[in-house]
């Protein structure tokens, strides 16, 4: 298999990672008839936005790899306060 396939595959693999985020906000939304976030939400930013930052790096487009690279920062800050948050209630 040529390497561009391989990164194409990686590329629509990360696509529908990020993307699966939003069904998931949208159906844990619709459960609860508010809108939530759920931990899933982020856990699928964060694979995501490392499986399209690596297409982006193999590709060599900087806005891409900016882009990605900076919600890369956001997604971990935000698993970090929810792990807080989940030691400091069972403690």
């Amino acid at each position: 298999m040529a390497e561009q396939t391989i990164w194409l595959g990686i590329g629509f693999l990360g696509q529908a990672l990020f993307s699966a985020r939003f069904i998931v906000q949208w159906l844990a939304s619709e459960r609860v008839r508010q809108s939530v976030i759920p931990h899933a939400f982020w856990w699928f930013s964060l694979a995501g936005g490392v499986t399209l930052l690596a297409y982006a790096l193999w590709r060599g487009d900087p806005v891409f790899v900016f882009g990605h690279s900076l919600g890369l920062v956001v997604y971990i800050r935000n698993l970090m306060l929810i792990r807080r948050h989940r030691h400091s209630a069972a403690a």
